[in-house]
């Protein structure tokens, strides 16, 4: 990797750290809020929620307009937005009596920063770099931040909880604004090559159309897989919150078992990612097998109804390493199938189904809870089932058939990719 670019991308790196703080470090204090601003835990779960749901409409808006004028041009006002809006929260915990409306239009206006942060680092990486080795290393360096911030918010929004409940709120400026002065002073704009031109709002919403019918069925498959894995993820991660309150487990304990899940799905991803290289076969049957365990472990819980803690963190845990090894190769194969010219388009499309996943996971948890947790964890099972058979059935790559070649665009396709079939 070239010298000069580290702190380029250390400071890129910066950025889905901040995001992922900026709502997973309010899990472990979802409780505390619900007693301190007086509302259900589906009210509370709707701080979370929030966040990503708005998001989802306008990541594929904030990845064509970085095509446009520029990926730094989108990111700072977004990171910035993102700040705004943490020090919003902040007030309105601190300084109303009825905060919660204010809370939730704040974490509104901060997924739309969020919209248009994180989703454009990945572009912006493979604008850095020319050489393929270089774009997978930086990607992997921005994965990894990404992965580290899930396992440190649970740890970290309870240490800050100790202090005051709303501090996690006033944490999130302080990020946003180091990634922020960060990208100013050491990302440099990548240079537009020669006969690159921005696409119009009419070619963006062609290109849409076209990239689906072409990829239909496989791509239709792994933008679910990965909402419904995003689904289990956060649905799981609230019932946990939500037990260990009840339990009496609180403060930087609750948030350090929070997260073993979490390090398990993140250590299974980073391993993953290491070892598959290109291999798309084995992308697809590690997926069927990791989500083979996944629901294994989902449907465990709700069968054997065991009431220790350990045993309920340990098969979650299991859980996670199944979710944390599929996601990669899913990723991969989407990644690796798409070519370049369209991949930031097929890469906003696929957050937003993502953040559908984050959006769902906590209020549909909640909703389930009221029932029982084994219809809670008889749900998440059968939703992973389905990403299993959907990996299964609809995702057959073939060897040398997923990209075009440069030479000979396909008839009547304009030079698109050839599906993986």
């Amino acid at each position: 990797m070239e010298h000069k670019k580290k702190w380029d991308l250390a400071s890129i790196a910066t950025i889905p750290l901040t995001m992922t703080l900026a709502n997973s470090m309010l899990i472990p204090i979802l409780p505390a809020m619900q007693k301190k601003l007086d509302i259900t835990p589906f009210q509370a779960s709707l701080i979370i929620t929030v966040y990503a749901a708005i998001a989802i409409f306008f990541i594929p808006i904030a990845g064509y307009l970085s095509d446009r004028f520029g990926r730094k041009a989108v990111i700072l006002p977004s990171l910035f937005i993102v700040a705004a809006a943490g020090a919003l929260c902040g007030w309105a915990a601190m300084s109303l009596d009825k905060a919660y409306s204010v809370i939730i239009w704040a974490r509104l206006l901060q997924g739309l920063g969020a919209a248009g942060a994180f989703p454009v680092v990945l572009p912006l990486v493979g604008d850095m770099f020319k050489r393929e080795e270089d774009v997978s290393t930086g990607l992997g360096i921005v994965e990894t931040a990404n992965t580290f911030g899930k396992v440190l918010s649970p740890v970290l929004g309870s240490l800050l909880a100790l202090w005051t409940w709303y501090m996690p709120f006033w944490a999130i400026p302080v990020f946003s604004l180091l990634s922020f002065f960060m990208v100013i002073f050491f990302v440099k704009k990548p240079k537009r090559e020669s006969d690159e031109k921005p696409m119009s709002p009419g070619a963006f919403l062609k290109s849409i159309g076209e990239l689906f019918r072409e990829n239909a069925r496989w791509l239709y498959g792994i933008l679910a897989v990965g909402g419904l894995g995003m689904f289990i993820v956060f649905g799981s991660l609230f019932f946990l919150s939500e037990t260990l309150e009840d339990r009496g487990i609180d403060g930087v304990t609750k948030g350090a078992i929070l997260a073993i899940p979490l390090a398990g799905l993140c250590t299974a991803a980073y391993l993953t990612g290491k070892w598959i290289g290109n291999k798309k076969p084995l992308m697809k049957w590690i997926s069927v097998i990791a989500l083979a365990l996944g629901t294994a472990a989902l449907f465990a819980i709700a069968l054997i109804r065991s009431e220790s803690t350990w045993w309920l963190v340990g098969i979650l845990t299991g859980g996670s390493i199944g979710l944390g090894a599929a996601l990669p190769c899913l990723d991969a194969l989407l990644t690796e199938s798409i070519d370049k010219k369209r991949r930031g388009t097929v890469t906003s499309i696929y957050s937003s189904m993502r953040f559908i996943g984050v959006a769902v996971g906590p209020p549909v948890s909640a909703l389930l809870i009221k029932s029982s947790m084994e219809t809670l964890f008889y749900v998440l099972g059968g939703v992973s089932a389905a990403a299993c058979l959907i990996v299964l059935i609809a995702v057959k790559p073939e060897k040398d058939k997923a990209k075009p070649k440069a030479d000979k665009p396909r008839a009547g396709a304009g030079g698109s990719p050839a599906p993986a079939r």
